[in-house]
């Protein structure tokens, strides 16, 4: 990954960029006192991670973030611990690392870093296992990739820029589309049966009018898609 270190301390910077020379994942392309000088770097430069410094002069870690468009993943550099709150309502920023930084909480971020290029969007998006005879996918949840099995998803639900998957035992809520997930689950064991839901037909109890009943919740069923999963049941 390509890095850039922003911190207004030279000595901060000699430290991390340090750090950065022992890992061998790492490429250290630059370096920047202040926060403007890095933004007309990455107009004309790609960078895969930022250490960037909360507290610098005129222009705040903050301002920045804000400023840039399609920010890289940021790791978070800073001596005061009261903005981790604040630091994680975005997804850009992958850890906060309070100085002094100990190599061992260095190579922590560092792994974190690589875990979230798991997510294309920074956090939050459904990612499926690659193999052809996989059995469950992955959501990206607070950066943590959890693993969902497609036999426990009950039904999938859109709403506005997120989904609701719920499943057997416990349900997330995912910054994603419903065409998104309906590409990554099986095609024998789901079915789009409205604009908004996606069922697991194995899970259906009762079926009435233009709707189906799984678990506890009734799904509508759209007149486009009532033959479809007709044909899917096993009707005596």
């Amino acid at each position: 990954m390509n890095c850039i270190v922003i911190d207004d301390e030279e000595m901060a910077r000699a430290i991390i960029a340090q750090m950065i020379s022992n890992h061998k994942e790492l490429k250290m392309a630059q370096e920047f006192s202040n926060a403007m000088q890095a933004i007309k770097y990455l107009n004309q430069n790609e960078v895969d991670l930022i250490f960037l410094d909360i507290h610098m002069p005129e222009f705040t870690g903050f301002d920045f973030i804000q400023t840039i468009k399609n920010p890289p993943k940021i790791i978070l550099v800073t001596s005061d611990k009261n903005f981790a709150i604040e630091a994680f309502e975005y997804e850009c920023i992958v850890d906060y690392l309070v100085k002094p930084i100990t190599e061992e909480r260095f190579q922590k971020a560092i792994i974190k870093a690589n875990a979230s290029q798991f997510s294309p969007s920074s956090i939050k998006e459904v990612k499926a296992v690659t193999e052809d005879n996989a059995n469950e996918f992955y959501i990206n949840i607070d950066r943590r990739l959890i693993k969902i099995e497609f036999n426990s998803v009950s039904v999938v639900e859109a709403k506005g820029d997120y989904i609701h998957i719920k499943t057997d035992t416990k349900n997330y809520v995912v910054h994603s589309t419903l065409k998104k997930i309906e590409d990554k689950l099986p095609k024998d064991l789901f079915l789009k049966v409205h604009r908004s839901f996606i069922i697991n037909t194995k899970k259906i109890i009762d079926i009435e009018d233009n709707s189906v009943l799984i678990a506890k919740d009734v799904i509508p069923v759209s007149r486009a898609n009532r033959p479809e999963l007709m044909k899917r049941l096993n009707l005596l």
